[in-house]
């Protein structure tokens, strides 16, 4: 079985960008640099012949490229936060598609929850006993207006997860490239 999702990776100079914020973060630990990646669909763990099909099925998507940028810091979890991310500025787009990949994936027979669809970048998991959470909430008020440049997106890939003592690590296994902007 091979855990799977769907991403798009980030370019270098975005990634330094969250490692700057990363860096100051009140968290025991946050993601490796190479670890940061805007997941579109997580597919889950998968035989190889169903793989092979979902990888049959995005190479049939076809999609424009576009734009995105990072538009703010927030925590998911509430009052037991769990991660940090960066969010991302609305995007038409890139919402159009997320649902061309799960649509994809579904119909290839993945039982995909049905989530609602929240752009972000994870910048750290958090085991609840060891933060200040004080701390923390002030750091991402501090930074919500968390902006950066404009960057394109031209392809999006499909990725394995391996379980290593650093945490996961991600092996690209499919690279799907996007047609011309449009407008």
């Amino acid at each position: 079985m091979i855990r799977a999702f769907v991403a798009i990776a980030l370019p270098d100079a975005i990634v330094a960008q969250l490692q700057a914020v990363q860096q100051d973060l009140p968290v025991p630990r946050v993601l490796r640099p190479e670890a940061l990646h805007l997941t579109l669909v997580f597919l889950g763990a998968l035989r190889e012949p169903v793989l092979e099909e979902a990888h049959l099925a995005f190479e049939r998507i076809d999609a424009p490229g576009f734009a995105l940028s990072l538009s703010s810091l927030g925590i998911f979890g509430g009052r037991k936060p769990r991660v940090v991310y960066a969010g991302l500025a609305e995007s038409a787009p890139l919402r159009r598609l997320q649902g061309k990949i799960e649509r994809a994936a579904r119909n290839v027979g993945l039982d995909l929850p049905h989530r609602r669809f929240v752009p972000h970048v994870t910048l750290a998991r958090i085991n609840t006993g060891r933060f200040d959470r004080d701390r923390l909430e002030r750091f991402v008020a501090g930074h919500a207006d968390l902006v950066s440049p404009v960057f394109p997106v031209t392809a999006f890939g499909l990725y394995a997860s391996h379980r290593g003592r650093q945490g996961a690590e991600y092996e690209e296994l499919a690279r799907y490239p996007l047609g011309p902007p449009q407008g």
